[in-house]
This record gives structure tokens, C-alpha cells and sequence, in this order.
């Protein structure tokens, strides 16, 4: 009965289906909840322990940012990417990602050396989740890593901006396959960012954006 009366009260819902919405895309992104598969607003409040209010909202938000689609007196279901998706999606991150990495290093270059810790722990996670084939483990280390770099370029309006695609990128990555030289790339990015030199890591950024984008196509549509 709790929950049921705080889903009734407007601050506590949003809360909630805030919480519930990051619940949903975690899952959608290590395929708990498979594309395609219909989602039962009762079932996934049962799972996730919350009244029926906040799972609602959730779900109406994710479908209005196309990761969910109503399906006709049937609830909604995970939307199927397309490859015109991925292919968008790429289109506007690649520019976003190039200029966070040359940003983040002239921070670098000018004495910031704030993030660089996390850079390099994201680093060593995806090592180590690779080396112990964790899949789920080795995805939220790279997106780690290109949330580290923009959190360090400074500018609070790219890290909004990137914000909006984070979990569309992290999809994306939970899809793929992560081969061994994407770590290395990341690597590579890393050195250039801290030894402060921009254009060297713009470059690096752009290669590694175009290897990711032409990995997600293969693995995704052959």
C-alpha cells in the first residue's frame, strides 16, 4: 500500500519513474530484455518492486525517446535498431566524441589533471573484464572511459549533449562484439589526452569512432 500511495504524489513519482526508467534500460541494454520482446507494465513493476505510476511513466518516456514502441492494446515492446539507427547515431556522436578528446586534452594541457585517474581505471576494468570474459562488465567500462573524457573537456554544455545519448551509445556497445584492438584505441586516446597533445587525440578519437561505428554495422547486420 506504501508504494501505491506514493505514486501518487507528483515529486515521489518522478523519482520513481526515474529510477525505473534507468532499471528498464540497464536491462534493455545487457539484454535482459531482449529487442523485440513485449514488456507487461505489471510484470515489470512486479520485478522491479514498484507500484504500477512510476513503472507508466517510465515506459511512456522510452517510447518517446525510441527505445520502446507502443504495440496496438498490447502494452510496448523493445524497439528493434535499424540500421538507419546506428548509422545516425554514429553520425552525431563521431563530431561530439572528436571534440571532447580535444578538449580534454587542452584541460590537460593546461594543468587539469582531474579525471585522468578515471580515465586509466576505466581502462584496467576493461582489461579486466575482458580477460575474464564479462561482457556486461567489459561494456560499462568503455562507456566509462567516453564519459571520463567528456566529463574532462570542461564544457557543461557537451557533457548535457552527451548525456542525451549515453544510453543509446551504451545499447549500441551492449550489441556489438568488443574486439581487443578497440582497447587498445582507447588506450592510444588516453596517451595522447595526457600528455596534453589535442590534435593527436582528436585523431585517434575519430579513428576509434569510425572502427566502433564500422564494427557495430558488422556485428549488428553482417
Amino acid at each position: 500500500m506504501q508504494d501505491e500511495r506514493d505514486g501518487k504524489r507528483p515529486g515521489i513519482v518522478t523519482s520513481l519513474s526515474t529510477r525505473a526508467r534507468e532499471a528498464v534500460l540497464q536491462r534493455i541494454v545487457d539484454r535482459r530484455y531482449a529487442q523485440g520482446s513485449r514488456l507487461v507494465e505489471r510484470e515489470v513493476a512486479e520485478e522491479l518492486g514498484m507500484s504500477r505510476v512510476p513503472v507508466r511513466e517510465a515506459l511512456r518516456a522510452l517510447v518517446s525517446e525510441g527505445l520502446l514502441e507502443l504495440l496496438p492494446h498490447s502494452g510496448v515492446r523493445v524497439r528493434r535498431l535499424e540500421r538507419a539507427d546506428v548509422e545516425h547515431l554514429y553520425e552525431v556522436w563521431e563530431p561530439l566524441a572528436v571534440q571532447a578528446s580535444r578538449l580534454a586534452a587542452r584541460a590537460r594541457a593546461a594543468g587539469d589533471t582531474e579525471g585522468l585517474a578515471a580515465l586509466e581505471a576505466a581502462l584496467h576494468q576493461a582489461e579486466s573484464a575482458a580477460a575474464a570474459d564479462e561482457g556486461t562488465r567489459e561494456v560499462a567500462a568503455h562507456t566509462a572511459f567516453h564519459e571520463g573524457v567528456v566529463e574532462l573537456s570542461g564544457n557543461p554544455l557537451l557533457v548535457r549533449t552527451m548525456e542525451q545519448l549515453s544510453w543509446q551509445l551504451r545499447l549500441v556497445f551492449g550489441l556489438r562484439e568488443e574486439p581487443a584492438h578497440m582497447r587498445a584505441q582507447h588506450a592510444e586516446m588516453y596517451r595522447h589526452i595526457a600528455a596534453g597533445d589535442a590534435e593527436a587525440a582528436a585523431a585517434s578519437t575519430l579513428l576509434h569512432v569510425r572502427d566502433s561505428r564500422a564494427v557495430a554495422l558488422r556485428s549488428l547486420f553482417g
